[in-house]
């Protein structure tokens, strides 16, 4: 192999390399963010426990919602790490197109766009995340507005 096949090689990789880089903040952001409905459900579990049957309800109401969150992160990991996935084998199938000649491109096609793919589903996944959380919240604040007219 040629150092000018090499330098092809390497030049047609780096786009890929970028986009695994960039996924993987995005992963890692999504796997900190799991971290805080499990905790918070851990939490609302224990207090379920010394609550009357009303407050009981609104809890269960937020543990129901916590754990929705949970999975669609969940997914949305999953999704994250195909798409990494779909990266890295697109950039071996650039390095056996030119070591080996076998024309591969319709493959390294389809793995990018399936990439791309499961990037945007990923995301959508984040936003509803997103939008169960700010529900979750809601269902807090109408409880302690509950509480507080009581007093």
């Amino acid at each position: 192999m040629a150092t000018s096949d090499l330098i092809q090689i390497l030049q047609a990789s780096i786009a890929p390399v970028v986009l695994i880089s960039g996924v993987g903040l995005v992963l890692l952001s999504m796997t900190n963010r799991l971290s805080r409905p499990i905790d918070r459900i851990r939490l609302l579990c224990a207090q379920l426990k010394d609550r009357p049957s009303q407050q009981g309800e609104d809890l269960k109401r937020q543990i129901e919602i916590l754990y929705r969150r949970c999975r669609y992160l969940q997914a949305a990991i999953i999704l994250a790490t195909a798409s990494i996935t779909c990266v890295s084998i697109l950039i071996l199938s650039l390095f056996l197109i030119y070591i080996t000649g076998c024309d591969l491109t319709r493959m390294a096609q389809w793995l990018f766009i399936a990439a791309l793919s499961f990037l945007i589903l990923s995301l959508g996944l984040f936003l509803r995340d997103i939008a169960l959380g700010l529900h979750s919240v809601k269902i807090e604040i109408e409880t302690a507005l509950k509480f507080a007219e009581r007093d």
